[in-house]
């Protein structure tokens, strides 16, 4: 059976501490993708779970209202009242011509994954950093390597410029772009 799913930019106003509280973040990673010198990409085994707390899900929450509040966009996918899916665009630009602005964050909930939410969600998330004047979308994007089959899927690269403050942040994402 096919869902029914709403994909539309949230407001400030929908977006309280409990908005990530029914979402389900669980991903268990068993290989990655990896890179020394931002060229060469490899895969190598690494297995790993990645989920959230209830306060990283409420600092995350409050996180994506500020983003909204200065000028970025959230994206999300609903199933009626049941959150699928989300992303953002930061309106903060960066780059040697500014021409980058930050996607950190796009997740979809473990049961409806696999089913092309997260394409819409980038690809909307594209249509507000083209309305803020961005060239380009920026991704420090998790290593496992179904992750970046999807970057791969709609058309990310490697970073022709690497942004350090988004690399220090976790140091073994790749670094990706989209040229919009």
């Amino acid at each position: 059976m096919k869902r029914t799913l709403q994909v539309r930019n949230v407001s400030a106003d929908e977006i309280d501490d409990k908005f990530l509280t029914e979402f389900d973040r669980f991903q268990e990673t068993k290989n990655v993708w990896y890179t020394t010198n931002q060229t060469d990409v490899k895969i190598k085994s690494d297995s790993f779970i990645d989920n959230w707390s209830v306060k990283q899900k409420k600092d995350i929450s409050m996180y994506l209202k500020r983003c909204i509040e200065e000028g970025g966009g959230v994206v999300a996918a609903f199933e009626g009242n049941q959150l699928a899916g989300f992303a953002n665009i930061e309106n903060r630009f960066f780059g040697s011509a500014y021409q980058y602005v930050p996607l950190p964050f796009i997740h979809v909930s473990n049961s409806y994954r696999g089913e092309g939410i997260g394409k819409q969600l980038f690809y909307q998330c594209c249509e507000i950093a083209k309305d803020l004047g961005a060239e380009k979308i920026y991704i420090g994007a998790h290593p496992a390597v179904e992750t970046q089959r999807f970057y791969q899927s709609v058309g990310c690269i490697l970073a022709q410029e690497v942004n350090d403050e988004i690399y220090q942040k976790e140091p073994l994402d790749l670094q990706l772009e989209k040229l919009l």
